[in-house]
């Protein structure tokens, strides 16, 4: 692993980088933000950012603002103010993590490994994706195969989840319907949807029925 610090105390920054590079850890510090911020910019192959607040010429803060600008490299900030609204506003800024010093270094270690172990898995595919202008939607990578109402009802209940949504409003969502079409109209394309969709009728896992109401949609 390779990470960059920000760190203006000399003696903090050769102590940390002596002991993460224990653990396999390569540390390279930057006294100076500006340097740094411009080797961020170049640099490309550090796995993590280890950021003080405190340093000369431009607030930790300030540079963790303009690094989000242009990079999403996992940052603790490593700070001995203790006023919470820098804490605070450092994680809404983008921030992953935030050490108070003074701080066991092993600490320290544990946070990168970790912060850099979330990072590293990969994004969970979602189950349903919506191809509007081709009017599909696919399970699990697999396109449904659905009648113009079914898609309209279904694609409608995805993009509202977790929302109990009446018959009636599903009713006029569709354009695909008859004008005699009911509310029991929906109830059969439900049935219909849940049959494709492998589902319990009575433990459906995605489409589930509100009573009084209609249904939902739980992703």
């Amino acid at each position: 692993m390779k990470v960059a610090m920000i760190e203006d105390d000399i003696e903090l920054a050769e102590i940390l980088a002596e002991y993460l590079k224990k653990y396999g850890i390569e540390v390279e510090n930057y006294e100076d933000p500006f340097i740094a911020l411009s080797a961020m910019h170049i640099a490309k192959d550090y796995d993590a950012l280890i950021l003080d607040l405190t340093l000369p010429g431009m607030d930790g803060l300030e540079i963790l603002k303009k690094l989000r600008e242009f990079s999403d490299i996992p940052v603790i900030i490593s700070s001995a103010r203790s006023d919470l609204s820098d804490k605070v506003i450092g994680l809404e800024l983008g921030a992953d993590d935030y050490l108070p010093k003074p701080y066991d270094p092993k600490e320290l270690e544990a946070r990168l490994k970790a912060i850099t172990r979330r990072r590293s898995k990969p994004p969970k595919e979602p189950e349903f994706t919506i191809y509007k202008n081709r009017r599909e939607i696919h399970y699990k990578g697999k396109p449904l195969h659905l009648t113009p109402a079914e898609f309209e009802v279904l694609s409608y209940l995805i993009e509202h989840p977790n929302q109990p949504i009446d018959r009636e409003e599903l009713l006029y969502t569709c354009e695909n319907l008859s004008e005699n079409a009911s509310e029991k109209t929906i109830d059969v394309i439900i049935s219909r949807i849940r049959q494709k969709l492998k589902e319990d009728p009575k433990k459906p896992r995605y489409i589930q029925s509100v009573r009084g109401v209609g249904y939902k949609f739980t992703p």
